[in-house]
């Protein structure tokens, strides 16, 4: 069975101000998932499953859905605040305005995943090297397979010189996964980049690798992240921004012994929308990859 691309696409877009995930930025109202979607079934994917909200359904359809649809097999399903809780969580958290999170939407998506899937996040350009390393491995591995897979990035293609990024910094070991750590303020300052964890600046090199929320997994996956939800809802419920997080998961998996991650690289430049500004360098950014024919002037044909 192909693998499924499931597209974390229900996010809010606080800093970007308004709906980057339906954002025309190709010269032919391409969306930046257009281009996700592309590379993934040029590199053996079978269908896509896109997380949203329900408020911007109609747009989303309008704007990207039924283009994707009438080209790939595609499906979506709906993330709320109310999504997953029962009645008595539900009412002891309507101060909550956000949903819950990455994991919380992966949760979401449950019941329509088949097959060993990818994820990724909507607002990243990717590029179609790390689709094609994913769609090989996650084609050649059965569905209760614990070894996992990620594709990791150089922290100095991934940094926006609009504003601060949020990056999960990787330890590697033996070609696997060793852990995790989520910095959610990075920046640069001077000639330099450095981090904001826990009240600190520490300094960074540019050179670490860093998760791109782009994850390969079977369906077993799943039973982790239902753990690790169940444990976040104690006490993140109750407060007003915490959020549970794919990266997070993904890392308890490998310091629980009950699943590795296979770790890939990828050499090319990360771009992505994060910031209003951002939005002109990824249109040249395409552009500059139809003119060296990367990509087909009218994509879908």
């Amino acid at each position: 069975m192909k693998p499924t691309l499931l597209v974390l696409a229900a996010g809010m877009g606080s800093r970007y101000g308004g709906v980057k995930q339906i954002d025309a930025v190709g010269q032919n109202g391409e969306c930046l998932l257009d281009f996700a979607n592309f590379d993934a079934k040029k590199s053996g994917f079978g269908n896509v499953v896109f997380i949203i909200r329900k408020d911007i359904e109609s747009d989303f359809r309008a704007k990207l859905f039924d283009r994707i649809a009438a080209n790939f097999d595609a499906d979506y399903v709906f993330q709320s605040r109310e999504s997953l809780l029962t009645a008595d969580e539900i009412s002891k958290t309507v101060e909550r305005k956000k949903p819950w999170g990455t994991i919380h939407a992966v949760l979401c998506a449950e019941e329509k995943i088949k097959a060993p899937f990818a994820v990724i996040n909507s607002d990243d350009y990717y590029g179609r090297e790390a689709f094609a390393t994913l769609g090989n491995y996650l084609s050649n591995i059965s569905n209760d397979s614990t070894e996992h897979a990620m594709v990791g990035y150089v922290l100095g293609k991934t940094m926006s010189k609009s504003g601060s990024v949020s990056r999960g910094i990787c330890t590697v070991k033996d070609g696997y996964l060793d852990s995790i750590v989520e910095n959610t303020k990075i920046s640069y300052e001077g000639n330099g980049i450095v981090s904001e964890l826990n009240d600190k600046k520490i300094a960074l090199t540019g050179d670490e690798w860093v998760s791109m929320n782009l994850f390969g997994f079977t369906p077993k996956a799943f039973e982790g992240f239902h753990e690790y939800w169940e444990n976040f809802k104690k006490e993140g419920l109750f407060t007003e921004k915490q959020e549970a997080l794919l990266p997070v998961a993904a890392s308890d998996i490998v310091k629980s012994g009950k699943g590795k991650i296979k770790f890939f690289t990828s050499t090319e430049n990360w771009f992505g929308m994060t910031y209003p500004e951002d939005r002109e360098i990824v249109k040249q950014e395409i552009i500059n990859k139809i003119k060296a024919n990367y990509y087909p002037e009218k994509l879908w044909g």
